[in-house]
């Protein structure tokens, strides 16, 4: 996969000097095994760096710029172990520009009943100390995200891990660039947006290219390097002829040979993650891109169709903040379809033209050639598959045109009641909760796309936690949604961001 850097999490400890060095010795030495210990859990992606004590103004504020200047460090993990003067964090909290955690634990996990005394009360007072921090914190509008609970609990490092991946996609956001492979659908709505906004808030920059520049690239791909990733799909797809000729079939697919060749250079010449395409404006290209994009999508490149630069973007994302999970279900560019009415059985068909992202494929993996009636161009060979089973994400960005909204909906992957042959694309079925009209109702009611970004591998928490830190509005569709309270949600919204 395209991946991000090997990011560390600086894990900073407060505390004061009212109780004397030997209570400092302490804290210091109770802060480093916890940190030993999240690192020797198997829990967390990314590496927590222990630093010394803060105690006063002066070395909160040097901490938290030094971390601002570390381009290896993704976030603080801050956690009070004693009483902290929250005064003493205004200043660096002002200065700080990374993802925050408020991690509310403390060393003991059980109160010592026959040893407690004093001594103990006033070196173990997280319960007071972080209600200090907390206050001044909120009072100054910080974003941050608070875990509570006993650090060396499982499900603790869980919500911790997660969290990590979300602060990577908090700062690789403002490292996304997206390549625009002519314009947008002409007349659609939902695929534009406020390309200049969304640098402002995301950090992403969204270019425009001429079709033919990048097919330039594709041009130039040599004859042998074509014929060598044509093994490669031979070698690892099942062939579909269907009855077509075995060398006009391969000549087709070849064809995506020297387009996946062809813009993965482009791409990496020019430094971009995230790509769109247009059916459209084709230019000299011979196929619309379909096998060749979902190859890219499989490497960690974002995607969005007919020039939806915005779902492009949050498919890098996405494929970001899922980077190393271990037994991941995967991530794709998705699109809604058609749906299947039939009571106690509805759901929603996903697929797209051609480029659906195949690591969210449960079984073989087929190459298929057939006609595509948009496009103007010859039949595109694309890769055939059905999705896994399994809870996930659906994700939509939309511009409202004063404000983003980001709206998540849990959705329940499941397989269709038959085949279904004569489909020739990849295909994924779902109910979104809490059931089809409900979700579906609220999805439209909030303005949501026909495009997503849809994971696996990531929870709804973690999803609203980005659009947190990024300062925009989100939405949740999920088994306890009301339509009632949802559109008042919506009309609340409407005014708090505005």
């Amino acid at each position: 996969m395209k991946t991000a850097k090997r990011y560390q999490f600086w894990f900073a400890t407060g505390s004061q000097d009212l109780y004397g060095d030997e209570c400092l010795a302490k804290v210091a030495e109770h802060s480093k095994i916890i940190v030993e210990s999240l690192n020797k859990s198997g829990m967390l992606p990314y590496e927590v760096v222990w630093k010394p004590t803060l105690i006063t103004n002066e070395l909160i504020r040097k901490t938290f710029n030094e971390a601002n200047a570390d381009e290896n460090c993704a976030g603080v993990i801050t956690w009070m172990h004693t009483f902290s003067p929250a005064k003493s964090w205004i200043l660096g909290l002002q200065e700080y520009r990374k993802p925050l955690m408020h991690l509310h634990t403390q060393f003991n996990q059980e109160i010592p009943y026959d040893s407690i005394d004093m001594d103990f009360m006033n070196e173990n007072q997280s319960a007071h100390g972080d209600r200090e921090y907390g206050h001044i914190v909120s009072r100054m509008g910080v974003e941050r995200k608070v875990i509570v609970g006993f650090w060396d609990d499982k499900e603790v490092q869980k919500r911790i891990a997660q969290w990590m991946r979300t602060a990577v996609g908090i700062m690789e956001s403002s490292h996304i660039r997206v390549c625009r492979v002519a314009d947008n659908m002409r007349n659609v709505a939902v695929t534009e947006g406020d390309k200049v906004e969304a640098q402002i808030k995301f950090g992403w920059e969204i270019d425009a290219y001429p079709v033919n520049e990048i097919a330039e690239y594709v041009e130039q791909v040599s004859q042998g390097d074509i014929d060598t990733l044509v093994e490669e799909y031979y070698d690892k797809y099942e062939i579909l002829l269907e009855g077509r000729d075995p060398e006009e079939f391969r000549r087709h697919v070849a064809v995506q040979a020297g387009i996946e060749i062809g813009f993965e250079k482009f791409l990496e010449e020019k430094e971009y993650q995230a790509i769109v395409t247009h059916f459209g404006d084709l230019g000299s290209l011979k196929q619309l891109p379909g096998l060749a994009i979902q190859r890219l999508m499989e490497k960690g490149y974002g995607f969005g169709g007919e020039g939806d630069w915005k779902t492009a973007a949050m498919v890098r994302l996405m494929k970001i903040m899922t980077q190393g999970i271990e037994n991941a279900k995967g991530t794709s560019f998705m699109e809604d379809y058609t749906y299947n009415l039939v009571p106690g059985k509805e759901g929603i068909l996903q697929a797209h033209m051609l480029e659906v992202c195949p690591t969210i494929c449960d079984g073989p993996i087929s190459i298929k050639v057939n006609p595509l009636s948009m496009g103007d161009r010859e039949d595109p060979a694309r890769l055939v598959f059905t999705a896994k089973e399994g809870h996930g994400i659906a994700t939509s960005l939309i511009d409202l045109g004063n404000r983003f909204r980001l709206i998540i909906n849990d959705v329940d992957c499941k397989k269709t009641e038959k085949a279904m042959p004569k489909l020739p694309v990849a295909t994924a079925f779902w109910t979104p909760e809490p059931n089809l009209a409900t979700g579906a109702e609220a999805w439209i009611y909030a303005g949501g796309a026909h495009h997503t970004a849809f994971s696996y591998d990531l929870t709804t928490e973690q999803m609203c936690d980005w659009a947190a830190a990024m300062g925009i509005e989100s939405v949740v569709i999920d088994k306890d949604t009301k339509i009632r309270s949802f559109r008042n949600e919506l009309m609340w919204n409407s005014v708090l961001y505005k």
